[in-house]
């Protein structure tokens, strides 16, 4: 076989290069409001401190999500006909994870925004 054989067009790594881009932004956003909540957590007083058992279990569970998300994907990567299917889930997942990692960051900045305020307010 030549080299020529597993060669990618151009257009498709450019394309997988965007969607791993915009995965990796959205999970550094993700990462961000998590690493927020933590440090809000740990400088935090007693009231805020109730809340914070509800933050990390977000965060946990959200980190579960995007793990097995993970594992998916690579067991349907495993199970890929050809080069194209690979991209094309790949592609996807990328859609999908910037999608969820967004929400999630939406859901942990919401819940340390109530936390804030219930300490406020107490």
């Amino acid at each position: 076989m030549s080299d020529k054989a597993f060669e990618i067009p151009g257009s498709m790594r450019d394309m997988a290069e965007k969607s791993v881009d915009q995965a990796k932004s959205a999970y550094d956003q993700f990462m961000d409001a998590s690493r927020k909540a933590q440090s809000m957590v740990a400088q935090s007083s007693g009231t805020v401190l109730e809340s914070s058992k509800e933050i990390q279990q977000k965060a946990q569970s959200f980190t579960e999500q995007n793990m097995k998300a993970g594992f998916d994907l690579a067991e349907k990567l495993i199970k890929a006909k050809d080069f194209s299917e690979a991209l094309e889930l790949q592609s996807n997942f990328a859609q999908r994870q910037m999608e969820t990692y967004s929400r999630q960051a939406q859901e942990l900045t919401t819940a340390m925004a109530e936390a804030a305020k219930k300490a406020q307010s107490k």
